[in-house]
C-alpha cells in the first residue's frame, strides 16, 4: 500500500502519521520527489482502513499494491534512483559502462586493460577473483591474489571496481571493492542476499539463467528489505531453446524493468550471446532501449583468456565499441513512469 500526500506537507505531519502507521505493526518507507512524497506500507496491510487514511487532511489518495516486491516498487520510489560509487554515479540519467576481464588472471594483464578501458570511457573496472564453472575443473580465478590486484589497477586508474562474491565467508577479502556482483547462480541464493542486505555497499544483482523479471525483482526485495537499497539490476540472457548464442539477450527486460521499478538496469551483451561479434551490436541496442549502463568483458589476448574468451573483446575494439554508445546515448529511450 502506498499514501501519496499533498504538496507542502509539514515534516511533523509526516511523523505523526508514520508513528500512527508503526503503531500498527506495519513499516514505512518515505520517497521525496519533485511532486509528491509517498509513504510506502510494508507488511500485513490488510487490516488497514484505506477509507481512514484518504480522509486525512495531507492525504492526496492511497493505493493497494499488488506486486510482492515493494521497495523495489517503482510505485513506491516515483523518481530513479542514484547510485553513488565513490563519485561514479549510475542511473537516474548517469550511464557507465563496466569493463573488465572475466577472470583476473596477473598483475600485467589487469592493470593493462584497466588503463585501456579508462581511456576508452569505462567507468568501473570488472575483473573476477573468484569464478563459478560448470566445469570442477576450469579455472576457479585466483581468490584473494584476484581482489590484490583489482586494488592495485584501482590504484593505478582510480576505477571503482566490480567483481563477484561466491560466498558470505569471503566477505571480510570484499572489504575494499566497491561494487559486489551476486553472479546467475547466486541469485536466488537468500540467505547471501539477506546477508548482503546488511551491508553499506552497491550491489549488482544479475538477473538468473531461466528466472522470470518478477523472480528476479523479489530478489533485489531481499536485499533491500534487509536494508541495502544501493542495488544495480544485470540482464545477462536468459535460456531458451535457442543454441546459436550462449543465451538469449532479453532487450524487453529494459522497458518492463523501467516500468516496474526505479532501479538501474544495466545490460551484459558479452555473457548473453557468448561471442565477441555480437557484443557490439547487442551493446548498441542495449542503450538505444534504455539502459543505464553496460557490462562488457575485455582482454587484452582474448585468445589465450583463462575464462571466457569466445565473448571477450580486445581493448581496440571495445574502444570502437565504447565511441558508438557514447555518441548514440543522447538519443535513447528515456522512461519517466509515474504514479
Amino acid at each position: 500500500m502506498i499514501v501519496v500526500l499533498k504538496p507542502n506537507v509539514k515534516p511533523e505531519q509526516i511523523e505523526h502519521l508514520k508513528d500512527w502507521i508503526h503503531s500498527l505493526n506495519i513499516d514505512t518507507h518515505v520517497s521525496v520527489g519533485e511532486n509528491h512524497t509517498i509513504i510506502g506500507l510494508v507488511g500485513d496491510t490488510s487490516a488497514v482502513d484505506i477509507d481512514l487514511i484518504n480522509a486525512l487532511d495531507i492525504v492526496e489518495t492511497v493505493k493497494r499494491i499488488q506486486e510482492p516486491f515493494k521497495k523495489a516498487n517503482r510505485k513506491f520510489h516515483e523518481e530513479d534512483a542514484v547510485i553513488d560509487i565513490n563519485g561514479v554515479k549510475i542511473g537516474g540519467g548517469n550511464f557507465q559502462i563496466i569493463a573488465g576481464p572475466c577472470s583476473v588472471e596477473s598483475e600485467e594483464q589487469i592493470c593493462s586493460i584497466a588503463q585501456s578501458v579508462k581511456a576508452s570511457g569505462a567507468g568501473l573496472l570488472r575483473g573476477g577473483a573468484f569464478k563459478p564453472r560448470t566445469s570442477p575443473y576450469a579455472f576457479q580465478g585466483l581468490h584473494a591474489t584476484g581482489i590484490d590486484l583489482l586494488l592495485e589497477a584501482k590504484e593505478q586508474t582510480g576505477l571503482p571496481i566490480v567483481s563477484e562474491i561466491m560466498s558470505m565467508e569471503h566477505l571480510p577479502l570484499f572489504e575494499h571493492v566497491d561494487v559486489l556482483q551476486v553472479g546467475a547462480r547466486n541469485m536466488q541464493n537468500f540467505e547471501m542476499l539477506k546477508e548482503l542486505g546488511k551491508i553499506n555497499k552497491p550491489i549488482l544483482l544479475k538477473r538468473g539463467l531461466a528466472n522470470t523479471i518478477d523472480e528476479l525483482l523479489m530478489s533485489a526485495e531481499y536485499i533491500m528489505a534487509s536494508g541495502n537499497e544501493n542495488v544495480i539490476l544485470c540482464e545477462r540472457g536468459i535460456r531458451t531453446f535457442e543454441t546459436r548464442t550462449r543465451n538469449t539477450l532479453d532487450l524487453s527486460a529494459i522497458p518492463v524493468l523501467k516500468k516496474l521499478t526505479h532501479l538501474p538496469v544495466v545490460i551484459d551483451p558479452s555473457h548473453a550471446g557468448g561471442h565477441a561479434y555480437l557484443v557490439k551490436p547487442m551493446a548498441l541496442a542495449a542503450t538505444a532501449a534504455g539502459a543505464d549502463g553496460l557490462m562488457i568483458e575485455v582482454h587484452n589476448n582474448p585468445e589465450k583468456a583463462l575464462c571466457d574468451g569466445p565473448q571477450s573483446l580486445t581493448p581496440a575494439a571495445f574502444a570502437e565499441v565504447a565511441d558508438l554508445v557514447f555518441k548514440i546515448r543522447p538519443y535513447a529511450c528515456t522512461y519517466n513512469e509515474k504514479i
